[in-house]
C-alpha cells in the first residue's frame, strides 16, 4: 500500500486532516493517509518537503513563498485557510514590558529563520517603524522552546498563534503584549513536485475531500466542543477563533490576493522579486480568479 504523507502543525487549523486520516478515504485504492504533526512550524516543514520526508505540507503562506523562491521543489495546490492568522506577541512573565511601547531591545524568539515567527517579526517591525538592522533573533524550535527560553530569563518577543498560546498566557507562563494579523491568507496546501508527478490526480482529489471536510466542520453544531477537547483549549477561545477563521472550501485562489501578498512580502524584504503565480501554482484543477 502506498502511503501519502501529510505534515502540519499540531493546531486546531489542521483538525480536518486528523479526520481524513481516521476516515482513510483512499484505502480501497491502495493509498494510506498518514498525518504527521510538526511542532517546529513551517520552516521545518519546508525542509521536510525538500528532503522527501513528506508529500504534502500545510504551510504559512509567507514561509512557503520565501522557500519556493529559494528553490523548494514544491507547488501550491490551494489555500487551506483563507483568513489571516492572528499572531500574539508574547514575552516572559517577568519581562518588564507590558505593551509594545515598553519594548526597548527589539529581540525575537523564533522557531527557525525563515519560519512564520521570523517573517512576521519583519511585518511587526515595519508596522512599528523599527529598523530591520536593529532586530535580533534567538532560534528556539517551537512553543516549548520559547517557554524554556523565557524561564531562563530571555526577554525576547515570541510571535505565535494567539489561541494556541492562550493556556500559557492564562496560567502565567508568558504574557501577551500585543497582536499582529498576517496581511494575507494564512495557510496554503503545498505538494512536492515528486508527489505531484507520482500521485497528481489523487492529490487534487484529496484536497477537494479536505475542502468538503472543512465545510462540514464549519457547520457542525458540536465543532466548538470537538476542537476544544482535541487541542486542550477553552471553549470560549475556540468560539472566538471560529469567528475569525475561514477554512477554504473550494479549489480557487484570487489572483489579487496572491499578488498583493507577494508585493507586500517583497516590500518587507521577505522576497527578492515578484513571483509569477504560474511558477508556484500546481498544474491541475485550481481556478485562478481574476
Amino acid at each position: 500500500m502506498k502511503t501519502l504523507r501529510i505534515t502540519g502543525v499540531p493546531e486546531h487549523f489542521n483538525y480536518p486532516f486528523r479526520l481524513v486520516e481516521q476516515e482513510q478515504p483512499f484505502a480501497d485504492r491502495g493509498v494510506k493517509i498518514q498525518w504527521i504533526e510538526e511542532s517546529r512550524g513551517s520552516g521545518q516543514m519546508n525542509i521536510a518537503l525538500r528532503n522527501d520526508e513528506t508529500d504534502i505540507a500545510l504551510l504559512l503562506t509567507e514561509s512557503f513563498l520565501k522557500d519556493f523562491e529559494a528553490g523548494n521543489p514544491s507547488k501550491m495546490i490551494g489555500f487551506h485557510v483563507d483568513s489571516p492568522l492572528i499572531w500574539g506577541i508574547h514575552v516572559g512573565t517577568n519581562t518588564p514590558a507590558n505593551t509594545l511601547s515598553d519594548v526597548d531591545k527589539k529581540s525575537f524568539l523564533v522557531s527557525r529563520m525563515g519560519s512564520g515567527s521570523h517573517l512576521m517579526a519583519l511585518v511587526l517591525a515595519q508596522k512599528e517603524g523599527w529598523k530591520k538592522e536593529d532586530l535580533t533573533y534567538d532560534v528556539i524550535g517551537n512553543m516549548d522552546g520559547a517557554k524554556l527560553a523565557m524561564d531562563h530569563g530571555n526577554e525576547g518577543m515570541f510571535l505565535w498563534e494567539k489561541y494556541m498560546t492562550a493556556p500559557m498566557v492564562k496560567n502565567g507562563t508568558m504574557k501577551r503584549i500585543g497582536e499582529v494579523p498576517s496581511p494575507w491568507p494564512c495557510f496554503v496546501m503545498v505538494a512536492s513536485d515528486k508527489a505531484l508527478a507520482e500521485l497528481g490526480p489523487l492529490i487534487f482529489e484529496l484536497r477537494d475531500y479536505i475542502y468538503k471536510t472543512s465545510e462540514f466542520l464549519m457547520k457542525d453544531p458540536n465543532r466548538v466542543q470537538t476542537l476544544a477537547s482535541a487541542y486542550h483549549l477553552a471553549e470560549r477561545d475556540v468560539e472566538k477563533w471560529l469567528e475569525q477563521t475561514r477554512w477554504t472550501t473550494e479549489a480557487k485562489v484570487p489572483r489579487s490576493e496572491l499578488e498583493r501578498a507577494i508585493k507586500t512580502m517583497q516590500g518587507l524584504g521577505i522576497l527578492n522579486k515578484e513571483l509569477p503565480l504560474e511558477d508556484f501554482l500546481a498544474d491541475g484543477d485550481l481556478r485562478v480568479l481574476d
